[in-house]
């Protein structure tokens, strides 16, 4: 079990981001320092991405736990894990979100980590030592960032892509928001709905009816975290009513639309993952958030 603590005070939580020019396409990259130490617990919320959450302290670091399997230090989040909660008193830590295509070249095994999380060691192999060991003694986040798109290039270096058609279904689903239908998605590349079906769960280890769920879920989840009111975003997320959005979300968080709002995780999106936004930062230096209530 995980200890009982308070969720993260971000306003003692520098976030760094990569500069756009040091990017990977499909790969998002946010490094976290926590300057007051102090223990903390928090739900993390579902994304449509494979994650990787190196932890860069010393001493005993992060724990994390979901669907009743526990560990302790770095690891990695499978799509779609459910009720994942990470914990401890953590001093800096590296979160890089994969897309599931590229997560099937970086991490070759990616369709089984699918609604599991997994210890770093046991996901990354025999490397994880050397990978995080390079991490930590990289002096500033644009070395520890140099270091990670590195390591990830040598991996995908390694394996096949996945299908274009595959990679492509994925994209028009995210670019969607996960209003779409298989069959048209099927028409767009030329196969059957059958044998989409059936290549897109080999390759990424989610159905493609699936993974419109999930992508539609992490669209009403930011909603939620914007303020919304839940009978709002059932309708603008295509859920076909308040019941329907409440089903999803505790599908798959284990949580409700309003302790959805209020994750803690989602608080600081809009900073940790710039890219997502034309807009986006464009140093790497560290941010910090503002007080509550605070411009």
């Amino acid at each position: 079990m995980l200890s009982t603590g308070a969720p993260p005070d971000w306003a003692s939580v520098d976030i760094a981001v990569p500069r756009p020019s040091a990017r990977l396409p499909g790969i998002s990259m946010a490094g976290f320092s926590q300057r007051v130490p102090a223990f903390v617990d928090m739900a993390m919320v579902a994304h449509p991405s494979v994650t990787l959450l190196i932890d860069l302290s010393e001493g005993e670091g992060l724990l994390y736990g979901a669907r009743g399997r526990h560990g302790h230090g770095s690891f990695v989040v499978g799509l779609a894990p459910g009720g994942l909660r990470a914990a401890g008193r953590v001093g800096a830590c590296l979160q890089i979100r994969l897309e599931p295509a590229v997560a099937a070249a970086v991490l070759g095994s990616s369709t089984a980590l699918t609604g599991r999380v997994e210890s770093f060691e046991d996901v990354w192999g025999r490397e994880a030592g050397r990978a995080q060991d390079e991490l930590r003694a990289a002096g500033s986040w644009d070395e520890r960032f140099a270091v990670a798109t590195g390591i990830l290039r040598r991996r995908m270096a390694d394996r096949p892509p996945v299908d274009p058609e595959v990679a492509h279904t994925w994209r028009t689903t995210l670019a969607g928001r996960g209003r779409v239908r298989v069959d048209g998605l099927a028409d767009e590349v030329g196969w059957s709905r059958k044998r989409l079906w059936a290549r897109f769960r080999a390759q990424l280890g989610i159905t493609p009816k699936r993974a419109a769920r999930l992508v539609r879920f992490d669209h009403a989840a930011h909603l939620l975290a914007a303020g919304l009111a839940p009978v709002a975003v059932a309708p603008e997320s295509g859920y076909a009513d308040q019941s329907h959005l409440h089903r999803e979300v505790t599908a798959f968080t284990g949580l409700t639309p309003t302790a959805v709002a209020c994750a803690p995780w989602l608080a600081i999106d809009d900073i940790a993952w710039p890219a997502s936004s034309p807009a986006g930062s464009t140093v790497s230096a560290p941010r910090r958030m503002a007080p509550p209530g605070r411009a």
